[in-house]
């Protein structure tokens, strides 16, 4: 008699050869198992590709995924348990991240809303080369009932379900409609997962009926295997050109972007600009680099960047971008780089990004190429002027962050000096979280990095909700360090259900609650387009009908609490140090909350330095919107094409 319990071996029938062994399985569980045995490796360092997964359960995975997690066991495929769905897309891109993309998790969903839920978080890690695995469930294949709970019927095509939403999100995407075409299909996510170039999301749709359907699968399927991380190096024409190009550049500049933290090129880039003292800029995804207190770092470009940074890209002949995909916040919309011969030397492992802005391509890994250019480059170095003009400026900023920190003790704090309170505190260890709202502003101008992996700032898909579950994942991959997720009061109505996953998971992350009663970022440029701030303060209706009554009693510290978070509350600026320094001895994870006052532009942070385009109306009757084009006007007249 054959035995059909899972997991029983089975010896087939070959016409030549060996017998072939099999192992009896359902999809889910072979998927499960499958997973488990998938390494990546970069450098002879070895990991799961996918080290746990993440799940909802309803009707739509319970008996599928669900019923294989439980026969694999937490060993070999450990669970975490979310309690919505976006939420845990971030918890897995903030492991991504912090695991240099070399391991990953998995999330797991139900059918119909479960599943949508996903695409947010499936489109903040494509668009931030972030590897997630994602494992849907989808309606039944074999169309048994037709429609199901939760189906979505379209009718121009059978074949469509909810999921469809997730391939413009997804580097890759199946839906496995037979047990046996999971093969291909598994091998293929992981291809797409492991390679630097194409990483992201990658969604395997996986019907109910599916997963639960039984299969003698190829016991080769679940040998274990490696994928290797490749180190690409440039073509030596390409090389010899840019050598040439920096060689004979008078003020070139460096954008250092989030490739050089994923191909592992801090110290490469570093010995670079030892080497020649060429002065570095970085991008949001590249901020940290190197830290700030490095000669050469002149802190962040673009809209948000610093005056040094972005008075050096508007005179620099030369720029060498490095894993940076030039977004309009590093280019100013097109109106930063302004000199009238500048040239772009872009070192990029995607080719789409290395031929951007008309450059001259090195479409390789940054690490070797750095490597390779500081050799070449041995004994040029830039100016004495233009080296000593820039670290004059850099020192000059450095004076107007301390002035933007510094704040009277006994008074509510603005939000820089909240800023500056954490980073008095805060060593190399410290990990620092945040993704949307006016936070990223004022980070990306003001924070003193201490490490390369300090500053984890998510402004690819600048999602709010993103950092209270990225922190979670975050302190997964990096366990005993401080990890502190930077919130806003509308960012953390957006998503806090992961706070109750932290205190479940006994998980010590730090969580500062910035209370300014609306959405301030949005509100300022409101006001700075015209708009007048409209909608965007969280207050009663006027007898107008405006929301600019009274502030709502909203007690978010109150909200954090019921959660299971251990809350401290702070009125002045003292208050705040203490309270930061409580929660970073704290074993359990803690919230710091504080009201913050308006900064005046006198002792707040610095206005943009560069500007970024919003369109404004071109026609209006109100003053602020007709005032409000002709600056816009003024500022998109000083748009370049590089061609």
């Amino acid at each position: 008699m054959t035995d059909r319990r899972a997991g029983s071996d089975h010896v087939g029938e070959r016409l030549d050869g060996p017998p072939a062994r099999t192992r009896h399985l359902t999809t889910a569980q072979a998927l499960v198992a499958f997973l488990a045995r998938q390494y990546t490796e970069r450098d002879g360092r070895r990991q799961r590709l996918i080290a746990a997964t993440w799940g909802i359960f309803g009707h739509g995975n319970v008996a599928g995924i669900g019923q294989a997690l439980i026969e694999s066991g937490q060993d070999a495929m450990p669970y975490h348990q979310g309690r919505n769905e976006q939420a845990m897309v971030h918890a897995a891109v903030g492991y991504a991240r912090q695991s240099g993309r070399l391991s990953a998790h998995a999330v797991t969903t139900s059918i119909g809303p479960g599943a949508t839920n996903l695409v947010t978080g499936a489109a903040l890690a494509s668009v931030n080369h972030l590897p997630v695995l994602l494992l849907p469930g989808d309606v039944f294949a074999a169309r048994p009932a037709d429609p199901v709970l939760q189906q979505l019927e379209v009718p121009y095509a059978g074949d469509v379900s909810v999921n469809d939403c997730l391939r413009p999100v997804s580097k890759y995407f199946d839906r496995i409609t037979r047990p046996e075409a999971l093969i291909p299909a598994a091998l293929a996510a992981m291809r797409v997962l492991a390679d630097p170039e194409l990483t992201g999301a990658v969604t395997l749709a996986l019907p109910q009926d599916v997963q639960a359907q039984a299969y003698d699968w190829p016991e080769e399927f679940f040998a274990e295997r490696v994928w290797r991380v490749p180190v690409r190096r440039p073509d030596a024409t390409e090389f010899a050109d840019a050598v040439a190009a920096v060689r004979a550049a008078h003020r070139p500049l460096i954008v250092a972007g989030g490739g050089v933290r994923h191909s592992g090129a801090q110290d490469a880039l570093r010995a670079f600009a030892d080497t020649t003292g060429i002065p570095v800029a970085s991008t949001q995804a590249g901020k940290g680099v190197l830290p700030y207190d490095h000669p050469a770092d002149v802190g962040g470009i673009g809209h948000t960047g610093t005056a040094t940074a972005d008075g050096l890209a508007r005179a620099a002949d030369l720029v060498i971008g490095v894993g940076t995909r030039y977004t309009d916040f590093t280019t100013a919309s097109g109106t930063l780089f302004q000199h009238p011969g500048v040239r772009f030397v872009n070192i990029n492992i995607a080719g789409s990004d290395a031929y951007k802005l008309s450059a001259l391509p090195l479409v390789a890994d940054a690490r070797a190429t750095l490597e390779r250019l500081t050799g070449a480059l041995t004994g040029h170095r830039v100016s004495e002027a233009y080296e000593g003009a820039y670290r004059a400026a850099k020192a000059e900023w450095e004076v107007r962050v301390t002035a933007a920190y510094t704040g009277s003790e006994d008074a509510a704090p603005t939000q820089a000096q909240v800023l500056g309170a954490l980073d008095a505190l805060v060593t190399g260890d410290d990990i620092v979280i945040n993704a949307a709202g006016s936070l990223p502003g004022d980070l990306h101008q003001l924070w003193r990095t201490r490490s390369a992996d300090q500053y984890h700032v998510e402004y690819g898909y600048s999602c709010m909700g993103y950092e209270i579950p990225a922190a979670i994942g975050v302190q997964l991959a990096a366990p005993g360090r401080p990890v502190w997720a930077l919130v806003g009061d509308g960012t953390y109505l957006m998503n806090p259900t992961e706070i109750v996953t932290a205190v479940q998971e006994r998980l010590p992350v730090n969580v500062v609650v910035l209370q300014n009663h609306g959405y301030a970022s949005i509100g300022g440029l409101s006001e700075s387009v015209g708009a007048e701030r409209f909608g965007t303060a969280y207050r009663f209706r006027a007898p107008d009908g405006t929301y600019t009554g009274d502030p709502l009693p909203v007690d978010l510290a109150a909200n954090a609490a019921s959660l299971g978070l251990t809350v401290l509350r702070a009125k002045t600026l003292r208050d705040l140090r203490e309270a930061l320094a409580a929660a970073r001895a704290s074993d359990r994870p803690t919230c710091v909350y504080v009201e913050t006052e308006t900064a005046d532009t006198v002792s707040g942070p610095p206005r943009p330095q560069a500007w970024w385009d919003v369109p404004v109306a071109e026609t209006a009757t109100r003053p602020s919107a007709v005032g409000a084009r002709e600056e816009y006007d003024r500022q998109v007249a000083a748009r370049r094409r590089h061609l």
